[in-house]
């Protein structure tokens, strides 16, 4: 089973890199896009993820004459190798000489008045996962409200949504509104950043109900159904496709004391807890870049391997709280098992009553099927690409 398990991975994988070989991001599309900046001040948000096979956008931009003036940094940092929620500072591009303005600095989300002042317009390049509480389109949304608020143009080259493929989880409470979680989407929202700029722009979302004027540079030869393997892993934490599409499931062990295998070689794909009971499974978390002081740092952990899971399963259960449901009866801690951060990532107040009232995985997930049926239909007019 093991063995079949491996070669149906491998199938998937080699499936999942012919579609991603056939889809031409939106960074892409040079011909569409530098006409529209030429003779513009450019800002570019960016990261390492931001490129057009080996070269990174800034410098096919630089490479057609684009005046940048500032690169925006968001979680992790330019080159993506900081830890979750760690602060990033500002500097300088070593390549370019380009200032990077830290949007993770710990003081502001919002850029300067002096750092607008420098540039024209926004351009987006950065890949998301598609989850509510990943941080890169949030970043994205509060530069949007800054230039609505500036009067600038804003641009979205376009990428493929990894998780794309369904929508899931409860609407976000805006009471719960937090860095984790800025508009009242569902937790997988199913759209790409341009998609997303596009419903916040029209929905009103944006601060003051102001507009941007937005441009999307749309992927070419991608559907919400393709299966995109990402060329590069887009933070520390999420190493491969697995880690991605397990990451709708794992990620509220962040608010628990279990770990959910930051500082091991399978990140968001175990969890485990030195008191959990019953498990042949273990493994010890470790100071590594990405994860200098992942929870339960340096003790054996018990617990469960998610590894050998079949992607295919793992996409077709959508946000399966079995796990989180499971290590919080072996665990038994009562209220010392929960942060207050669970609800930000959950962004709904009853699933943690409910898991605490004994309800199974699939009557939580009946109670958010009426936000997914409401938010779809939302969604609808503002989608770029084919569902």
């Amino acid at each position: 089973m093991k063995h079949l398990r491996y070669l149906i991975l491998l199938i998937v994988t080699a499936v999942g890199f012919a579609a991603s070989s056939a889809i031409k991001v939106g960074a892409e599309c040079v011909d569409e896009y530098v006409p529209l900046l030429a003779g513009k001040r450019v800002a570019l948000l960016s990261n390492h993820t931001g490129l057009v096979g080996k070269e990174h956008t800034l410098d096919v931009m630089l490479r057609h004459g684009i005046k940048v003036t500032t690169i925006f940094s968001p979680e992790h940092g330019f080159r993506g190798n900081a830890d979750a929620g760690e602060h990033v500072s500002s500097s300088v591009d070593s390549k370019t000489g380009i200032p990077i303005a830290s949007l993770y600095d710990g003081k502001s989300r919002m850029p300067k008045k002096e750092v607008i002042d420098k540039f024209d317009i926004l351009v987006v390049d950065i890949q998301d996962v598609g989850l509510r509480f990943y941080t890169y389109y949030c970043t994205m949304i509060d530069l949007m409200n800054a230039a609505a608020r500036y009067g600038k143009d804003f641009m979205v080259l376009d990428r493929p949504n990894p998780n794309g493929m369904y929508v899931d989880g409860p609407i976000l409470d805006m009471k719960y509104e937090s860095g984790v979680g800025r508009l009242p989407i569902p937790v997988v929202h199913g759209l790409t950043m341009g998609e997303i700029a596009n419903m916040a722009n029209g929905e009103g979302w944006l601060k003051e109900g102001r507009r941007v004027n937005l441009t999307v540079i749309r992927c070419k030869g991608y559907t919400h159904q393709s299966r995109y393997t990402l060329p590069v892993a887009p933070s520390p934490n999420l190493p491969n496709m697995l880690s991605i599409y397990l990451y709708p499931s794992t990620c509220y062990f962040e608010a628990t004391p279990v770990s959910l295998g930051r500082g091991t070689d399978k990140p968001f794909q175990v969890y485990g807890h030195p008191n959990m009971k019953g498990y042949s499974y273990s493994f010890t978390p470790r100071s590594r870049p990405g994860a200098k002081n992942p929870p339960q740092l340096n003790r054996l952990c018990h617990g469960v391997d998610l590894s050998s899971l079949d992607p295919e399963q793992v996409i077709a259960r959508g946000i399966n709280l079995e796990y989180v449901i499971d290590a919080y009866r072996n665990l038994n801690m009562d209220d010392y098992f929960f942060r207050p951060f669970f609800e930000k990532l959950i962004g709904n107040g009853n699933i943690r009553k409910m898991i605490e009232a004994g309800k199974s995985a699939e009557e939580i997930k009946a109670s958010w099927a009426d936000d997914v049926a409401k938010f779809k239909q939302q969604r609808r007019k503002y989608l770029l690409y084919q569902e």
